[in-house]
């Protein structure tokens, strides 16, 4: 089987190129990546000379490519991760998520439509529970769309996102998400392409650009800058992860029924400011510092435009259908992730260094 992997190079691609080139050495994997600031190699340093791992530098904005890829590789199922991901960017810069997010999912479908359909417009094979054999790649093909729950908006003090949620998203990034989840069912009901779609919650761990709240605290709680939080630090998110969300998606990607979709999540659910404050604790500890040091960088600024105050996944049918449930509850992960950062100085210094460094160091996001 040839999977494409888009955005492999990314936080989250990383972790599933790296987990399905490895646990599955009769597959072959393409990681197609752009390498725009979020992207970078040094990811995936322990899979790159793999003799089952190919990487492809591309963008999915460019129809003509991804056409002539699917032409030159054949690939029989594509695993969709790239995307412009961070709100606060698409507040600033609309157009960029609208291209990649929207045309970009486009492009894929499309050529996975004309490469998958055989003439004369016969349905195209599936796969998952009910249909084509495992043992028979030939005939078994998969667009799996990776999404987010900022598709379905906010919630109030309580209830969760179900797989029924209506969407409702409120940013440029969440409205340019929900569109391509639709497209991608589009597709499978014109089309009968055959498609599973998941929904995260926030993810974290090792290799996350440093814009994101978690990485972006660690950096600057040890070298003493301030850690800006929004607002009075009351928004909630589930946290979920990145190793986690990599087996869930393992998971769907070969169990999953054909035009399915699946809620994925942590059940870790903080408040922005007890987990600085969790996170402060955390590092003082393992930096030597006494205990309420790392607390005083807290700064408190001016809160986001169109700020979601609570997002929180319900995850049920996944743990109920296909067994699947998270390992590791968010005290003991965030330790781990510390750890990470701590060990990883020459990652976290060359992926902030140039013109993204001062960005990283001044702006402030947390999903």
């Amino acid at each position: 089987m040839k999977i494409l992997i888009t955005g492999g190079a990314g936080f989250i691609g990383s972790h599933v190129v790296r987990r399905f080139a490895t646990s599955y050495p009769q597959y072959h994997v393409f990681n197609l990546d752009k390498l725009t600031y979020a992207g970078n190699l040094e990811n995936l340093r322990d899979v790159e000379k793999l003799p089952n791992y190919t990487f492809i530098k591309g963008d999915i904005v460019d129809g003509d490519f991804i056409n002539q890829i699917f032409e030159e590789y054949n690939f029989h199922a594509v695993i969709h991760l790239a995307a412009e991901s961070h709100v606060d960017r698409s507040i600033i810069s609309p157009m960029d998520f609208i291209m990649t997010n929207i045309v970009g999912t486009v492009n894929l479908l499309n050529a996975a439509k004309g490469n998958w359909q055989e003439a004369g417009g016969k349905e195209i094979s599936g796969s998952g529970s009910g249909s084509s054999s495992h043992s028979d790649p030939e005939n078994r093909k998969l667009f799996y769309h990776v999404s987010t729950d900022e598709v379905y908006g906010t919630l109030g003090d309580t209830g969760y996102f179900t797989e029924e949620t209506a969407y409702d998203p409120h940013s440029p990034y969440s409205a340019s998400k929900a569109s391509s989840d639709h497209l991608v069912r589009a597709y499978h009901d014109t089309y009968k392409l055959p498609i599973t779609i998941s929904n995260c919650s926030n993810n974290y761990g090792p290799n996350h650009f440093p814009e994101k709240l978690i990485p972006l605290a660690i950096h600057n709680i040890k070298n003493n800058k301030p850690i800006p939080v929004y607002g009075k630090g009351e928004n909630i998110r589930d946290w979920l992860y990145v190793e986690d969300h990599a087996t869930a998606i393992d998971v769907i990607f070969h169990n999953a029924k054909v035009g399915d979709t699946y809620n994925i999540g942590g059940h870790n659910e903080w408040k922005n400011i007890d987990l600085i404050n969790l996170l402060c604790n955390i590092m003082d500890k393992k930096l030597g510092r006494a205990k309420g040091e790392s607390a005083k960088l807290i700064t408190y600024v001016k809160d986001r435009q169109g700020h979601d105050l609570r997002y929180a996944i319900d995850s049920s049918k996944l743990q109920r259908e296909l067994n699947w449930k998270p390992s590791l509850q968010f005290e003991e992960g965030l330790e781990k992730t510390v750890d990470w950062y701590l060990a990883n100085d020459e990652w976290l210094n060359h992926v902030t260094s140039g013109a993204y460094k001062n960005y990283y160091e001044t702006q402030y996001s947390h999903r």
